[in-house]
This record gives structure tokens, sequence and C-alpha cells, in this order.
């Protein structure tokens, strides 16, 4: 599932990141991928033991816990900490599809299901950048206003074109989902919104009640938790 949720960062927030990562000190983007990402990565990141990549991160995290939509297309159960790169001056990322197995703190690990990214300025302030995700129905271009989410599955093709004017900044992460499979989620995703359009519109109460007890024992059988 490919999905837009705008407004994850209001446009104060927005602001605040930008002065931050204005006075940051970048590192090269290699230094997170292996042999064959490195072949076709060329960007920058805050570097992993960052203070201000720890503190923007809670900051998002802590937007993401706003989001219902958010949360109910991801359904989370663990977060890979935010990370934040800049592509300046031609920089690029290759196709490439992103890790299946990331380690966390403390030896645990987490399955990527889905990937977001999370864009930090608007389109008009730089060219190209867009981020490319390939999937049956071909590749689709996305380069969002500043403070706007895109999910996808982790499991896709997808690239960042080069930037030729200006600078892209962006917040990325994973998510490992309590649905591993993309199909289910999507189907408890749409469930969801139809529930909550029925009870906008003042559906019959039973029919509503029962269609909640529905989604709820589907992700009750297919949660890994």
């Amino acid at each position: 599932m490919l999905l837009h949720i705008p407004n994850i960062l209001g446009a104060d927030e927005v602001a605040h990141f930008r002065r931050a990562l204005d006075g940051a000190d970048w590192a090269d983007g290699r230094e997170t991928v292996g042999a064959q990402g490195a072949q076709v990565k060329r960007n920058e990141q805050l570097p992993d033991g960052s203070p201000l990549k720890a503190e923007l991160g809670r900051a998002v995290l802590a937007a993401l816990k706003r989001s219902p939509l958010f949360f109910g297309a991801a359904l989370p159960l663990k977060y890979l900490p935010p990370r934040f790169n800049r592509y300046t001056g031609g920089g690029t990322y290759g196709f490439h599809v992103d890790g299946a197995v990331m380690n966390l703190a403390q030896g645990e690990q987490l399955r990527s299901d889905v990937s977001c990214t999370l864009f930090l300025n608007d389109p008009d302030e730089y060219d190209g950048g867009e981020l490319v995700i390939s999937d049956t129905y071909g590749e689709h271009e996305v380069k969002l206003p500043a403070g706007d989410l895109i999910l996808y599955p982790s499991s896709s093709l997808h690239q960042v074109t080069p930037v030729t004017r200006g600078a892209r900044l962006a917040s990325f992460f994973w998510v490992q989902s309590m649905i591993r499979d993309d199909a289910r989620r999507r189907t408890l995703f749409e469930m969801d919104g139809a529930i909550e359009t029925l009870r906008r519109g003042n559906a019959d109460a039973g029919a509503v009640l029962q269609l909640t007890g529905i989604y709820h024992n589907l992700l009750r059988q297919w949660a890994e938790v």
C-alpha cells in the first residue's frame, strides 16, 4: 500500500526542524548501508550517534502518535529511530530495496515491513529529488509538501532521483507492523476507513458494531505481537 499522509508536522514544527538541520554536522550517507547500497547512494545523513538526530527523531515519533491515519495504515509494533538525510549537488540514491532485518538497541531486531519518508522542505525549493517507488502498477514519483509523509511497503524497489538545484531534506524510518503482510494491512486499513465513514453517516449502530467486531477479530487473528 502506497499512502500519502498530510500534515504529520505543522508549519511551526517544520520551521524548527529546518533551523536545527541548517546548522547540523552531516556525514556521508554511505556509512549506514552495505556494500551494494554504497554503490548507488550519494547523500548526507545525521550520524547515528548525533544528539540532534535523537532529539528530532523523538519529535517525529511524537507527531506520528497524533495521526490516526498513520496508525491505521501502519499498525506499528516497533520503529527504527528516525534518521535524517540531505541531498544536494547531484546527490542521489539509485534503485534499491531496503534491508529486511535491522538492528535496534541492545541486540533487538526489527523486521522492516513499512518504509516512511517525511518531507521537510517544499517541492519548489529544489529540482529533482523525487522518490520513485516501483510496484506492479509501474513507477510512482513522489515529491510532497513539507510536513507530509509517504508510506509504502519496504519490499518495494525505489530510488531518489538526483537533486540538481537546492537541497532536499527528509526524515526516513522503518516500521515493523503488527501485520506482516501488506495485503492484509490494506484490507484492515480499508475496513477501518469504511467503518469510520459509516459511523459519521449515522449508519445502523448494530451493523457498525458488527463490522467493528469483524475488524478486531481479523486483527486478532493476523497480528504478531
